[in-house]
């Protein structure tokens, strides 16, 4: 023994630490597979925590392993220290278990949030307010781990705030822009103009709203490119929502007939143009109804048709004489705001007001010329 403790001892090892090492590393091994069997057999029966047990022993089972994993390393360094620490790695490990601890209540909060946000009424909270509250929550956690750090590091943290003070003015001068994107974030919240999953339209820009940021609104365009515009942008400028509608997506008309119609065809034609529109199962007339969310406690003279997005105009009229046409004007508003349903309806009047025309003996009109030559008189 004593022989294998000379040759040790030029590494400041003995027989004796080298068994604690061992030693302590098989305890370790041992200590960590006990605890998760420990824990996953019986983390379902904590009441409160049966719906978010599985996930969060899963997504913590890193972050848990490097801690253990760096406590066996220190435990060793102190062994081979004659059991005795060193100042200057304290604040190493330190620094190391404030970061695997951030990452592991990171992991843990986020997993929570995700499983709770599926039981929550999304017509009752915004997605956007989630999203947002989520990343300020994030930011706040990573805060305070860079603080725990920096006292690790035995960075005076009372100065550090103290000059907060002094340097704010400088900061906020520096970051003037991502703080008027930030209030831009917040006046998108608190004024609904748009929510994700929206159809917006600004700037001759159009597309579908991806994801409100802290700083800036993500779009997907309708060429699916991912567009990203600053807040501050968006609160100040001029939105066009197209989602912001319950009932009624225009149908608009000029249909242009021949001149040498006759009258009584004409109004014949409107006339049933007019009776098909208001009998159809899929046009909005002043008899149709909706589920109205509505409900407002505010003193204000407001139409709540208006609010919510509901027209039910319907209009069928002789309108004007064109050059080469007399003009019958058809609006009105189907049931439906989704695209691809307006688009049927509208194929299926279109079709239908060809057959009243047939069913009238009226032509559609087209641009023509008429060219008259005069004899010549000798």
């Amino acid at each position: 023994m004593e022989v294998v403790n000379s040759y040790l001892s030029y590494v400041n090892l003995d027989i004796i630490k080298v068994v604690s090492i061992f030693t302590a590393f098989i305890f370790f091994y041992i200590l960590r597979a006990y605890v998760y069997n420990f824990i996953y057999k019986n983390i379902d029966k904590i009441g409160f925590l049966q719906n978010y047990a599985k996930d969060i022993l899963e997504v913590s089972k890193k972050p848990i392993t490097w801690i253990m994993i760096f406590v066996n390393i220190q435990i060793t360094f102190y062994i081979y220290n004659d059991y005795t620490s060193y100042v200057q790695s304290e604040f190493i490990f330190n620094i190391f278990y404030t970061l695997f601890m951030t990452v592991l209540i990171y992991k843990i909060l986020n997993t929570v949030v995700g499983i709770k946000l599926q039981s929550i009424d999304s017509s009752r909270v915004k997605n956007e307010v989630v999203n947002i509250s989520i990343k300020i929550a994030n930011f706040i956690l990573m805060l305070i781990g860079l603080l725990f750090i920096l006292y690790f590091l035995g960075i005076d943290l009372t100065a550090v705030l103290s000059g907060l003070g002094i340097g704010g003015l400088a900061f906020a001068l520096a970051a003037k822009d991502s703080l008027a994107n930030f209030f831009g974030t917040l006046s998108i919240l608190f004024s609904d103009s748009f929510s994700q999953g929206d159809w917006i339209a600004i700037n001759g820009t159009e597309g579908t709203v991806v994801e409100i940021g802290l700083r800036a609104t993500k779009v997907r365009t309708f060429d699916n490119a991912m567009l990203t515009i600053p807040n501050q942008t968006l609160a100040n400028g001029e939105i066009k929502n197209w989602n912001k509608r319950v009932l009624g997506r225009r149908i608009k008309m000029n249909l242009g007939i021949k001149y040498d119609s006759k009258s009584s065809d004409i109004q014949n034609t409107i006339s049933d143009i007019k009776n098909m529109l208001l009998n159809h199962p899929n046009i909005a007339t002043k008899d149709s109804t909706h589920n109205s969310k509505y409900h407002s406690l505010s003193a204000k003279l407001i139409s709540v048709d208006d609010v919510q997005g509901v027209k039910k105009t319907l209009l069928v009229f002789l309108d004007e004489f064109s050059d080469s046409s007399i003009n019958i004007l058809v609006y009105c508003f189907s049931k439906t705001v989704d695209w691809a349903e307006w688009l049927a309806v509208k194929e299926d009047i279109m079709h239908k007001i060809m057959q009243i025309f047939e069913n009238n003996n009226i032509e559609f009109a087209f641009p023509s010329l008429s060219i008259y030559h005069e004899k010549d008189k000798v």
